[in-house]
Parts: structure tokens; sequence; C-alpha cells
């Protein structure tokens, strides 16, 4: 019985899910909000029949579940971004990326090891587990659909930010590890220059590579010979899908990163025909698997806040997450963007939005996976309250915060 009642609660949590984004904009509250109550309810009143929402104890688990919502949400990223890549049209992301967050990790390193009290390779791990921003969470700041016709430079930044930033963040992972390591006596994992030329250099170009060469024999198999050999047309929108796994798992055999792949492959299976209507069958299938996984995963986050993540919370940790959330990435991102000919309320938005969520949740399961790090249940509860603090925050904002932002700037409404 218990096992029928949970497929009900989970088939209705889906069935929901469908009216979520029209329900957003009426409420003009993020769904993932919703689905957050619901989760901390459901494991509140109905605990023994719902999955252990335990991450610490299930560390593989929650590595490979989270892994898999990050591809699906990174190849969905890129397949709505119609903005074609030069360093020019790029110059709002690539600065979050090249300045803002790395200056975000040097600067929540510093105040994690002397706030917190933490060690230098746990404070950096702290670090670079929050300094990427959410694509899966964040589909609110996001842009539209395929070939949607407005140009807003906000929803581009965001957008793009966070396909990016999710692969660019693992260097600073593997620098956690390598430290760890090196403090501790042990160079099982290599040593700076090492980490250098293998963990920056060669994971990041492979990823590259491999991800641009399938995403362009994507596009000639899906565009080029469906219109040479019209019997072989689809429009099977889970082919996206499908891409999605080819690419991370042949790019994670070549030992590159799969996350830099997954979104480089987007982004040239977007481009390869932009027009083409096919992009729409697509989009609509990744992100309809996207919002399925997306509710099953905040419920699980729900069940953890109910489970006890948060018990080690101290108020130290709540100041950390606080001046993170309201300070450190805000501070950083809008200094990034000095110089650059945009409104300043457009430069304040996309710094506000830093959201966090699922990419930290990886990271660190697969961080301790790697390594024995000091104040383990102090780094899940502090990254754990992080993603509590921006899903409120930025869940009751995003809305009144971008409309606000339609009626006041015109660049944000022009068609692109």
């Amino acid at each position: 019985m218990e096992y029928f009642l949970l497929l009900a609660l989970i088939g209705l949590a889906a069935f929901g899910m469908a009216w979520m984004p029209a329900i957003s904009r009426i409420t003009r509250i993020s769904y993932s909000i919703i689905y957050l109550v619901l989760g901390i309810l459901s494991y509140l009143f109905i605990p023994d029949i719902l999955p252990v929402p335990d991450m610490t104890e299930h560390r593989e688990i929650a590595v490979r579940v989270t892994e898999l919502v990050v591809i699906v949400s990174l190849m969905g990223t890129g397949i709505k971004i119609d903005r074609a890549f030069t360093f020019k049209n790029w110059s709002t992301p690539l600065r979050l990326i090249g300045i803002a967050m790395i200056a975000c990790i040097a600067v929540t390193t510093a105040i994690g090891y002397s706030l917190l009290g933490l060690g230098l390779a746990s404070a950096l791990l702290l670090a670079s587990a929050l300094a990427p921003t959410d694509p899966v969470l964040a589909g609110d700041v996001q842009v539209g659909p395929p070939n949607e016709k407005i140009k807003s430079e906000t929803k581009f930044a965001l957008t793009a930010e966070a396909g990016l930033n999710d692969g660019m963040a693992f260097p600073f992972i593997w620098l956690a590890i390598v430290v760890a390591g090196i403090l501790q006596g042990s160079m099982i994992h290599g040593d700076l220059m090492s980490w250098l030329s293998y963990h920056v250099v060669y994971k990041l170009l492979a990823g590259a590579a491999i991800g641009y060469a399938l995403g362009r024999l994507a596009g000639y198999l899906v565009f080029t010979m469906t219109e040479k050999y019209k019997k072989l047309k689809t429009r099977d929108g889970f082919l996206a899908i499908s891409l999605t796994l080819i690419v991370y798992g042949i790019t994670e055999m070549a030992q590159g990163y799969g996350f830099i792949a997954v979104f480089i492959s987007s982004i040239t299976l977007r481009h390869f025909d932009k027009k083409h209507e096919y992009h729409d069958d697509l989009h609509s299938f990744v992100d309809q698997t996207e919002r399925l996984l997306v509710a099953m995963l905040l419920l699980l986050f729900g069940g953890a806040l109910v489970n006890g993540i948060l018990q080690p919370l101290t108020w130290k940790m709540v100041l950390f997450s606080v001046l993170f959330v309201l300070v450190v990435r805000p501070a950083t991102a809008y200094l990034s963007l000095y110089g650059k000919k945009i409104h300043i309320k457009e430069k304040l938005a996309i710094s506000f939005f830093g959201i966090r969520g699922v990419g930290s949740v990886f990271y660190l399961a697969f961080a301790f996976g790697e390594f024995n790090f000091d104040a383990e249940s102090e780094l899940w509860a502090t990254v754990a309250f992080s993603i509590l603090l921006s899903i409120l925050l930025h869940g009751f904002t995003a809305s009144p915060i971008m409309q606000h932002l339609r009626r006041e700037i015109p660049e944000e409404n022009i068609p692109g």
C-alpha cells in the first residue's frame, strides 16, 4: 500500500508541475518555493513512506541524481539561447565567469576561513561549491523558448552565466581537493602544477572540443541529413536528452568536463540551423523533463531540511550565508560589469540574481567522495541554508523585478 501511495504522490507532483509556470506568473512566486514547502510538509506528515533524503548517508545517490538534473538543465539552457557566440556578444556572461566568479571564490574562501574557522581546503571547497549560479532553479530569470524575439541583456546574461559556470567551477573544486591532500601530506590527487595542467587546461579544452564536435555532428544528422533524405526526418524531442547523455558520457570517459561539453554541444546544435522549428520540439521536451526532475529534487530537499541537515547550523553560518547571497555575489558581479554599457538597473538585477541550488549539492557531494574533508556536516548545513535563503529570496523577488525591468527599461523589450 505504501508503494502505491508513493507512486500516487510522485504522479501528483509531476501532474501539478504542468501548471506551475502559469501559477508562478499569476502569483508572482517561483514554483521552487511551492515545491519546497510541499516537500517540507510531506516529510513532516508522511515521512515513513518517502525516500530518506540524507545526502550525507547516500552521497553517491546524491551525486548521480543532482548530476542528471544539472546536465539536463544545461542542455535546455543552451538550446534556448539565440545569441550567437562572439567575445563581444557574450562579454557580460564572460565577465561574470572570468572576473566575478573567481573573485567570489577568493572572498568567500577568506570569509569561511576567518568567520567560520574552517581549514583552508574546506573553506575553498565551500566557496567553490557555492560559486556557480544554478541553471536548474533560475528559470524565472532566464530567456524564453528558442527564437523568443526579445533581446533582454539581463535574461541573456543570467542564462549564459548559469550555463557556463557550472562547468567552470569544477577546476576550483579539484583545487580544494588537491590542497586538502597537500595539507594532509597526501599527493594522491597531485600537486598544484598537475592541477593546472590537467584539471584546468586539459579537462576544460577536452570538454569544449568534444562538446563542439558532437554538437556539430548532431546538427548535421538532425538538420542537413534529414533535409537531404526526407524519410529520415524526425521531430522527437527526446533526441535532446539522448544527446545530453551521449555527450556527457563520452566526455567523462575522455576525462573532460562533461558539464562544459553538454552546454557547448547544446549551443552548437542550437546555432547549426538557428531558425529551424525543430528547436521548439527539442526545447519543449527538455523543459518538461527538467521540470519533472526539479519537482522531485525540491521535494527531497524539503525533506532534507526536515531530516536534520540544518542541525549543525550556527549563527556564524547564517551570517556567512547572508553575506554570501546579499553582499559577496552582488558586489563581485557588479564590479565585474564596470564599464559595460548597460542600464544600471540591469547591472543590479544581474548582480542580485546569483541563484544557488542543485549544482552546489552536486559539487559538495562529489568532493566528499574524493577526499575526507574536515567539518563535513557544517559544510552541508551552510550550503543547504544558502540554497534555502536563495530559493526564498530570489523566488519571491524574481517576477516583480523582471516585470519592473520590462516596464522601466526599453532595452529589455527590444526584438532581437
